[in-house]
């Protein structure tokens, strides 16, 4: 009788071990989630930012500078000089 008393009362703590855990888990998934969730969206905003400034530069070439300046335009580049072959 006392080992089975020993049995459940283990088997009460793990439960309560177990369950305690799952509910941190649990916790930390919905966090987790909510940021996933946020960075998707900034992620979303900053895609049609970058396609309308993409867009407005067509037709309005001053923002070019900034666009270059953060890497989304190549910058203008300037054709290498061309050298004369040496003559005798």
């Amino acid at each position: 009788m006392t080992i089975l008393l020993g049995v459940l009362t283990v088997s009460a703590l793990a439960s309560v071990v177990l369950c305690w855990l799952n509910i941190a888990n649990t916790r930390e998934l919905r966090t987790l989630q909510s940021q996933a969730t946020l960075i998707n969206n900034n992620k979303a905003f900053i895609n049609a930012l970058v396609n309308e400034s993409m867009e407005y530069s067509k037709t309005h070439h001053e923002i070019d500078p900034i666009l270059e300046s953060v890497g989304l335009k190549p910058g203008k580049t300037t054709p290498p000089p061309t050298t004369k072959p040496a003559t005798k």
